[in-house]
């Protein structure tokens, strides 16, 4: 292959990389306003509206007009928040102020929650939504006025949050952009700003820490429960009360800043706050909640849903729910004293939601009676958590003008979209990405000069499958999985949110290096090199082989029909994808690795058990899972049949009669007939590596031997009249010695 070839390659596989993320960030700068403003009639926004105005203003609104009198504003939810729900695509929300900050009308205009789209009715979401309708937002924001009771639809409580959050936080944003009801925009903070003294590490005990305010507790008795829903004005909820003692504890929960360091450890103990610190990125906190008592603000809608429903994080316009990635459960708390609580549990905020870990900040726990059937009423309690001045030092912010590059990567800009900031916090992982990317480039493009060292070889696939368990996996959580490729799919129909892959830089890059490897390589880049999973398999199953577990060779008819297994098992998503999202996803967990690899194996002991089931068979059978099971695979494997490269090479004689490579492919994809089947080859390079060693490929073991047969024969033949000449000086000297004598 020429090194213009070559170049060419890398080439593409850069431009790709870049128009995708080009194109991602202009769809992502476009508002979404425009698009859904010509189907609306202005009389259904205000009675006497006949008029709507262009969309302006960044983020847009668009100022709605009876004849020339302006009468109010109408806009998108999602053109001011990301407003991703359940199914990973954004809801789509127009809301109406009129002049004087007064919420008048709220739109659900398009979305994508397969639990509304199947489950339960739209117009049961709609209703609920229409408690904001009447809301003066400045007054609401000025504590003048409480924020709307919004009743959860029992079965779609995260996505009527979801929804419920976007209308609170773009009306401030838009009352606030337009002077309305006596909002004005934020001013940038001056003066000294706080931030986290790392230097104070001491120790404190459990009474220390609630006394100076390190940790903040809210204590419920069912009284107290139950006179606040009686005070809300709802008979059912009234009617359900609470039965036992009035003082009786409702709920004990305790909340404290754990990336604190001196709270940390207090909380943590030394080696549980090493390791959360040890998997922080810079500026990222971490927080602890514990409870006892009768109701738990963990419940088990996470363990279905993956989203803790029953509590929220809040500071400034920023509302902030857990999923069950960002969570890990704690035996105990390790301050001396601290009591023995039912629910210890350990929270990682998401590094996009810009949480300062030096800023007030507060816990609401919603806390929720069942109506009726499928109705539940809901209260929000709240609990302020202030960091103590002690563990904090305050400084005047140094302003340096931004320019060039410099100003794109300023993700703290008011006007930068959260991907950006997300790609800026994530630019070291993103940057030893690529380099992992260019190097397993540069691996297949040279694969003919490294094949010829099999050691090195050997040792280069043993080191990238490393890197990618615990880099790419358990340190990054950049696993792939058949859920990205069914939101694709369903996309082609219902429209594609470039935010859910920008929100996420490594899975973008995965995505984008697969697009291109697939038409050279096929599936076998990522299922074989850049799958967490598939290295945890390959390097259990080297293990074994070290500690000489027998390993088990499958027949290959038998062998043969197995691999039908995976391609069913993505069929059988595809279609329920197609009919609900949601279950398709639920269904997905027939893919181990969230157990596996994002949540490291601590999950409940259900999933836990079906990982183990299925990695125990790779130990003696080479990549089980990868074989017969994966629908990811299955997935790759059908556009990997496009590539336009074939560089795996072959000898007119493999498979007739020569079966060598055919016996030590790892995952048996190459045919008897010595053909590669390219949707089952995870392009490992062994079969490289046999093809030009001639001590081990047949074919080449006969031509070596042909080329050495002369040169042997005439190394015999020089020795053989060597020693006739020996033999007949010998018999000549023999001669001369009789002859001697007898004189």
């Amino acid at each position: 292959m020429s090194l213009r070839t070559i170049a060419a390659a890398i080439t593409l596989w850069g431009v790709v990389l870049l128009v995708q993320l080009m194109v991602a960030g202009q769809v992502l700068a476009e508002p979404e306003l425009s698009r859904f403003l010509p189907g609306i009639d202005p009389g259904e926004l205000f009675a006497d509206a006949n008029r709507i105005g262009e969309a302006e203003g960044e983020p847009p609104a668009a100022a709605v007009f009876e004849d020339d009198e302006q009468l109010g504003f109408v806009f998108l939810t999602s053109d001011y928040v990301n407003s991703t729900g359940y199914s990973g695509k954004p809801i789509h929300q127009l809301v109406v102020l009129d002049m004087d900050g007064v919420v008048r009308k709220v739109l659900l205009v398009e979305h994508h929650e397969p639990i509304v789209l199947i489950g339960i009715p739209e117009k049961r979401i709609v209703a609920v939504l229409d408690n904001y309708i009447g809301t003066n937002i400045g007054q609401m924001v000025r504590g003048e006025l409480g924020e709307p009771k919004v009743d959860v639809v029992t079965g779609a409580t995260v996505t009527v949050m979801v929804m419920d959050d976007n209308i609170l936080r773009s009306a401030i944003a838009v009352a606030r952009a337009h002077h309305l009801s006596g909002l004005a925009p934020r001013r940038k903070r001056v003066g000294p700003t706080a931030s986290i003294n790392p230097d104070i590490i001491a120790v404190e005990d459990w009474q220390t820490l609630l006394d100076e305010a390190a940790v903040q507790q809210l204590k419920l008795t069912l009284g107290q429960v139950n006179a606040a829903f009686e005070a809300s004005g709802d008979p059912l909820a009234v009617k359900a009360a609470e039965e036992g003692p009035a003082d009786e504890t409702f709920i004990e929960l305790y909340t404290a800043i754990v990336s604190i360091p001196a709270i940390g450890r207090s909380l943590l103990g030394e080696a549980e706050y090493k390791n959360l610190i040890g998997k922080l990125e810079p500026d990222q906190q971490a927080i602890l909640v514990a409870g006892g008592g009768r109701y738990s603000f963990k419940g088990s809608g996470y363990v279905r849903g993956g989203i803790f429903d029953r509590f929220q994080v809040v500071q400034g316009d920023a509302l902030i729910r857990f999923h069950d990635y960002e969570h890990k459960r704690l035996r105990r708390i390790a301050a001396s004293g601290a009591p023995k609580l039912k629910d210890v549990d350990l929270f990682v905020v998401p590094t996009d939601q810009g949480f300062d870990g030096a800023m007030p900040w507060q816990l609401e726990l919603l806390v929720g009676r069942l109506t009726g059937p499928t109705k539940k009423s809901f209260l929000n309690f709240d609990l302020l958590y202030t960091p103590p001045d002690k563990y904090l030092i305050y400084a005047q912010p140094e302003v340096l003008p931004a320019v060039g590059l410099l100003s794109w990567l300023n993700a703290d800009a008011e006007d930068a979209p959260l991907w950006k900031k997300m790609w800026v916090n994530k630019l070291p992982e993103v940057a030893i990405l690529l380099v992992a990317l260019s190097v397993l480039t540069v691996i297949f493009f040279f694969q003919d000069w490294l094949v010829k060292r099999p050691v090195l070889t050997d040792r280069v696939r043993v080191g990238f499958l490393i890197f990618t368990l615990f880099g790419i996996g358990w340190y990054a959580n950049a696993q792939l999985s058949v859920v990205n490729i069914l939101a694709v799919l369903n996309a082609l129909v219902s429209g594609f949110d470039w935010s859910y892959f920008l929100m996420e830089p490594l899975i973008f890059l995965l995505w984008g290096s697969i697009a291109t490897a697939l038409l050279f390589w096929a599936r076998g880049p990522y299922c074989g090199w850049l799958c967490p999973f598939g290295a945890l398999q390959e390097l259990m199953n080297r293990v074994a082989k070290l500690i000489r577990i027998p390993q088990i060779s499958v027949s290959w008819g038998f062998h043969e029909r197995l691999w039908a297994l995976k391609y069913l098992i993505f069929l059988v998503l595809f279609g329920f994808s197609l009919h609900s999202l949601e279950w398709a996803e639920r269904l997905a967990e027939v893919e181990p690795f969230k157990t596996a690899i994002i949540l490291k194996f601590q999950r409940t002991w259900p999933f836990v058990l079906f990982a183990v089931a299925v990695l125990v068979p790779g130990l003696f059978i080479e990549r089980f899972y990868c074989r017969y099971l994966c629908p990811l695979g299955a997935a790759l494997a059908i556009p990997g049949r496009l590539r336009m490269f074939e560089w795996l090479k072959r000898y007119k004689e493999c498979g007739s009669p020569c079966q060598r490579c055919a016996q030590e492919c790892m995952v048996q994809a190459i045919h008897k007939e010595g053909k590669i089947n390219v949707n089952e080859c995870l392009y490992c390079l062994h079969c490289q590596v046999v093809y030009v060693d001639d001590h081990a490929c047949p074919v080449l073991i006969q031509k070596r031997l042909k080329r050495e047969r002369p040169s042997k024969a005439a190394v015999d033949g020089k020795s053989a009249a060597a020693q006739r000449l020996a033999d007949i000086k010998a018999q000549g000297k023999q001669q001369v010695e009789v002859i001697a004598v007898s004189d």
